[in-house]
């Protein structure tokens, strides 16, 4: 295990030095072909993220990949937004004015139910909700998608693990056709970790940039490692892809978000196996993707 961790800080190395000296190219670092585009929230750029509309947005656009992210409710129901509070993508202030700083653990899901979710982005969307997890992946299956799904501030969410994977089965979401079409990430190691213990054959991801000489350990338990695009390099990428993760692959890298063409072709010179985007017009449009 020791000479895998020195090769790939090696491979690191080298593909940094590689980079400064050689003019960035059309062609992506692995030759495996584009990356996957991956709808970022939905198709985010063109309708209120974490909505059914803005997945059936990016199915519209003609894309199978979207990203979501999971919290709780006071009252123990999954729903679909990123912040931990309500404020920024809800009308909760004018709805629930006494109720600062309108944390999501700190509302029901029939509170939550009754919030519009939509006119903050723009008028045509008014009377958006924002959905449980349960109706977000009923959607999913019907538009025939596929799922990045984050669990989001698990330190906030004690056991959201257990509970996020029993729904997912209940759901029908861990059968081996659906396999293939789920991705369960974090920014945190332990609820990834504690995510393939639960159930060894998903794939998961580590949201962030772990040092290499971390990523032995990491690919133990994850798939991919899914980096800011700003704290990317082709090193990093080659680095990462030179070890097996849990299923004995080599690890994936999808890089988060990238939203104009020139910043796609880098990343995607870079070797990254995709691209997470809240224009996935744009990022399929710059590199031919499908």
């Amino acid at each position: 295990m020791h000479a895998r961790v020195v090769a790939a800080t090696a491979v690191a190395v080298l593909g940094i030095a590689a980079a400064l000296l050689s003019p960035i190219s059309d062609a992506r670092a692995g030759g495996t072909g584009e990356p996957t585009v991956i709808a970022h929230r939905g198709a985010s750029a063109y309708a209120p993220e974490n909505t059914l509309a803005s997945i059936d947005k990016a199915s519209q656009l003609g894309f199978t990949w979207v990203e979501n992210d999971v919290q709780r409710t006071k009252d123990g129901e999954l729903v679909v937004i990123h912040d931990d509070s309500l404020r920024r993508t809800t009308d909760v202030e004018r709805v629930f004015p006494g109720r600062a700083p309108w944390k999501v653990k700190d509302f029901t899901a029939a509170e939550i139910a009754r919030l519009d979710a939509g006119s903050w982005y723009s008028p045509a969307y008014a009377g958006t909700r924002v959905p449980t997890l349960t109706q977000y992946m009923r959607r999913i299956e019907h538009n025939h998608e596929k799922l990045l799904l984050e669990i989001k501030n698990p330190e906030l969410y004690p056991g959201i693990e257990q509970q996020t994977m029993k729904l997912l089965g209940t759901e029908g979401w861990l059968d081996h056709s659906h396999l293939g079409r789920l991705i369960v990430q974090s920014f945190s190691a332990d609820s990834i970790r504690t995510v393939h213990k639960l159930k060894p054959a998903v794939t998961t991801a580590l949201l962030g940039s772990p040092p290499v000489t971390q990523l032995h350990q990491d690919a133990r338990f994850t798939d991919l490692v899914n980096p800011s695009y700003g704290s990317l390099s082709r090193g990093y990428v080659a680095a990462a892809q030179a070890f097996d993760g849990p299923h004995g692959k080599p690890l994936r890298v999808f890089a988060w978000t990238v939203n104009d063409a020139a910043t796609a072709h880098k990343a995607a010179d870079y070797g990254v196996d995709g691209i997470i985007t809240n224009k996935p017009d744009v990022v399929r449009s710059a590199l031919g993707s499908d």
